[in-house]
């Protein structure tokens, strides 16, 4: 064989790295039901979208095309969706796994180049996600069938689905050669995904609505929407809704990303991996950044500005303990390191000046009454979104964690009891995470405050006039009540959070079974709450508001948006009624919360010794 044919096999398909990540991991049935389900989950969205967008009886053959263009859009952006979410999952294991020292310094003692190290860790890793996409592809050339579907367009939804898969390898595999993050990381990279999808979103709304798009009225592509895979994939597949600029209007970068998204969303992950792997090939061997920015003290530039000692150093200030030990180890010991400190300090920094930020420029009448209340919700809500992912990412490794480490057993030596224990746990979490939950309150209450205090002095007021019922009647552009509403409820839906967190992180084996079982238990029962909250509170008189107060979401949209989410009882009893039930209903959820907190709380304390000694040695 060639030597420079055998070169090339050993960056790719003989590369010993990835031949040992696919065939461990192909021998799990986690992988083969992973599989199973995402091909589940296509065919009955496809069988769904099929059947409910034809009529019953004979089907003319242009309602057949329609049909299966609409029913391939659904599955096209149902796939970029569930390979955006599989992603990180699979690739997780790049950052949990080979963040180890010991895993590194065994690769290193290897004759394998710098090259070979990084692409087969990638390639690896990568293959489970593309193999999920190759798998679905029959199920995507069915929709021919029916006409309608040109098979450019599932190619290129191919593409944008393979290029959000290669940017987040990347992504994962350049954290872990820089060994700057380790197990912890692993839910940090996940809440960075979905957090910048939604914001993207979330400004490529904006920008349309101020007709800053492409196309006629300004509606169409925006500059970001060849940053994401979902609005690329959008200008595919609605191009007489969410047009593209035509070919010639602009020149360079910008003609690339308003005329051809999709082509520069692909294009964008390419060079984006290949810079990433070009920066993990040239690090690798040095000891990654870790090492690099150690220098020849041997301790990183960022403990020694925080005036800490090297890693693992013996001696530190003396803290005082609170009388619960387990409630102050939870709330203080999150934050020993620099860099924890400095993550939870500028997420409340960043919010407190964003929330300033965005009355400003409503008082200079930069943002009218639409946009200053469109703003006020995005940021509210990802603020929201973050928060609860970080409480359950803490609450369920709370505990796995000291189990692996064995941190557990020595806990159970002291007088400590189960009680003491888990309300320790729940009181240091929640303390922990007030200050950023301090965040979206202060957002939409000093908005609130804003409009109530400068009614009169700002130009034009801060009231927007809409139709309740037959009149026509001034509503303020945020609740003044709403920053006393949202912490009311806030606050017991984070505790909420934290002891179903709590929960599973006792019963699991593992870190990450924990957060993926406390993600679908409480992503399940907050979509259940919220769709129903956001239909009552709309159509339900009186009784609506209260029950759309048991979801921060739909609380937080009615006191920004009062009139359109609590309209029927606007319209019948009148404004003030709707913000009343709405109050009691804060009331009643936070009791409501409370009460499935210390539920949860008391069968845990009765179920501790059994669960712990089932899993007593499990690491």
């Amino acid at each position: 064989m060639p030597v420079f044919l055998r070169w090339l096999l050993r960056l790719g398909p003989m590369n010993p790295i990835a031949v040992r990540l696919v065939q461990n991991a192909s021998r799990r049935s986690k992988h083969n039901l992973v599989r199973s389900a995402y091909l589940a989950v296509l065919i009955l969205v496809l069988l769904w979208a099929v059947l409910g967008n034809t009529q019953g009886g004979q089907v003319s053959y242009r309602e057949l095309a329609s049909s299966g263009a609409t029913s391939f859009a659904w599955v096209a952006y149902l796939q970029v969706f569930l390979i955006c979410i599989l992603s990180p999952v699979f690739m997780a294991g790049a950052i949990a796994q080979e963040a180890n020292p010991r895993t590194w310094d065994i690769l290193l003692t290897t004759p394998m180049s710098r090259l070979e190290i990084v692409l087969g860790n990638l390639f690896g890793r990568l293959w489970f996600v593309l193999a999920l996409l190759f798998a679905s592809l029959p199920l995507f050339a069915l929709t021919q069938f029916f006409g309608g579907v040109p098979g450019r367009s599932i190619l290129a939804s191919y593409l944008v689905a393979a290029g959000a898969a290669l940017l987040v390898g990347s992504i994962a595999i350049a954290l872990s050669v820089s060994r700057l993050v380790g197990q912890r990381a692993v839910f940090a990279f996940y809440v960075s995904v979905v957090t910048y999808l939604a914001a993207t979103i979330a400004i490529d709304a904006w920008l349309r609505s101020r007709g800053q798009g492409a196309g006629v009225g300004g509606q169409g592509v925006t500059s970001m929407t060849a940053a994401n895979p979902f609005l690329a994939l959008r200008s595919l597949l609605s191009p007489t809704t969410y047009p593209a600029a035509e070919i010639g209007t602009y020149t360079g970068l910008k003609a690339i990303a308003l005329e051809t998204p999709v082509r520069a969303w692909t294009w964008a992950t390419v060079l984006i991996s290949a810079v990433l792997v070009l920066a993990s090939t040239l690090t690798v061997r040095a000891g990654g950044l870790r090492q690099i920015a150690a220098g020849a003290s041997g301790i990183p530039w960022y403990r020694r500005m925080m005036g800490l000692g090297a890693k693992g150093a013996e001696h530190r200030p003396p803290r005082t303990v609170w009388v619960n030990p387990i409630a102050w180890r939870e709330a203080a010991a999150r934050n020993a390191t620099f860099w924890r400190i400095l993550a939870r300090w500028s997420f409340i920094a960043a919010g407190l000046i964003a929330g300033l930020i965005i009355v400003i420029l409503y008082h200079t009448q930069r943002l009218d009454e639409a946009d200053f209340r469109f703003v006020v919700r995005s940021v509210v809500f990802t603020e929201v979104f973050v928060i609860a992912l970080v409480a359950i990412n803490m609450a369920a490794t709370a505990v796995s964690r000291e189990r692996e480490d064995g941190t557990l057993d020595l806990i159970l030596t002291t007088p400590i009891t189960p009680g003491m224990y888990l309300a320790g746990k729940l009181r240091g979490l929640v303390s922990y995470l007030l200050p950023l939950i301090a965040v979206p309150v202060f957002t939409v209450g000093i908005a609130g405050l804003y409009a109530m205090l400068f009614r009169d002095t700002r130009p034009g007021g801060t009231t927007v006039a809409e139709m309740v019922g037959a009149a026509t009647v001034d509503v303020p552009v945020v609740l003044p009540e709403a920053g006393l509403l949202a912490a009311l409820v806030l606050v017991p839906f984070t505790a909420f959070c934290v002891m179903v967190g709590l929960q599973w992180s006792l019963k699991s084996r593992g870190t990450l079974g924990s957060v993926v079982g406390t993600v679908g238990v409480v992503g399940v029962i907050s979509g259940i709450i919220g769709l129903c909250g956001w239909a009552a509170g709309a159509d339900l008189p009186v009784v609506g508001p209260a029950v759309a107060a048991l979801s921060p979401a739909s609380l937080l949209d009615a006191v920004v948006v009062p009139v359109s989410r609590m309209n029927q009882t606007a319209a019948d009893s009148g404004l003030n009624t709707a913000r009343i039930s709405l109050a009691i209903g804060a009331v009643i959820s936070a009791v409501v919360y409370l009460a499935i907190v210390y539920a949860i709380h008391t069968t845990m304390v009765k179920g501790f010794d059994f669960t712990v000694r089932k899993l007593a040695g499990t690491r």
